[in-house]
């Protein structure tokens, strides 16, 4: 069950809490249909089968039942719990050795993972699909080879790129990469940070300044050097 059919159930189980709820408070206060029906203008049938559960509740009729017990209308309603906003990471195993945490629960144009690489995964094999992907390294370095570029990310860096170019990312082979990775439908782009890994990538990426390449790979100076 996904979060928007939990908050139609919660909305449903509310409502059909609410009749029995005013019964409970008008008998509770020896209050009888027709003194509340005087006090508020609603007929004795209508209050009857609001009780039952035959007449759906709207403000028009709670808040003068409110206001003649002298309750405020949250009691009547019951406002539903907050839900829990935590996001129960389920991992998963794919491509046999890479662990992968869904971030996003609901469906959507974009969507978030924590990724972990193994040191074993290093061995490039490039693929192409639809989309756009942003990658966030949190500890590790990160090997992206992207249609033709080979580059090293430390962690605190960031790239983007165009998914139906050639690509692929893994470790170095020296330890574990942690990442952060958004996956966006075609089409969307954001500025790109990444520090060539080749001496002859870094000189071209050198002449060209901060901003990306026709390549959609672009570079800037480590904290150490800025």
């Amino acid at each position: 069950m996904d979060g928007m059919e939990e908050q139609s159930d919660a909305i449903a189980r509310t409502l059909s809490e609410v009749g029995p709820r005013l019964k409970r408070l008008r008998t509770r206060r020896g209050v009888t249909l027709a003194a509340l029906a005087a006090a508020t203008g609603i007929s004795k049938s209508t209050l009857s089968r609001l009780e039952s559960g035959g007449r759906r509740p709207s403000l028009e009729l709670l808040l003068p039942i409110a206001q003649a017990h002298q309750v405020p209308l949250d009691e009547l309603v019951g406002a539903p719990e907050v839900g829990d906003p935590r996001v129960r990471l389920t991992p998963r195993t794919v491509h046999g050795n890479t662990t992968v945490l869904p971030l996003t629960r609901q469906p959507g144009p974009q969507q978030a993972y924590k990724m972990v690489l193994p040191p074993d995964r290093c061995t490039p094999q490039p693929c192409t699909h639809e989309g756009y992907e942003w990658l966030y390294v949190l500890s590790g370095r990160l090997r992206l080879v992207l249609s033709g570029h080979d580059l090293v990310l430390g962690a605190g860096e960031a790239a983007e790129f165009d998914t139906r170019l050639p690509h692929w990312f893994g470790s170095t082979g020296d330890g574990p990469v942690e990442v952060l990775s958004l996956f966006g439908r075609q089409g969307e782009r954001m500025h790109v940070r990444a520090r060539p890994r080749r001496a002859g990538a870094e000189k071209e990426a050198a002449g060209q300044g901060d901003g990306p390449d026709a390549s959609g790979v672009g570079r800037r100076p480590s904290p150490a050097s800025a």
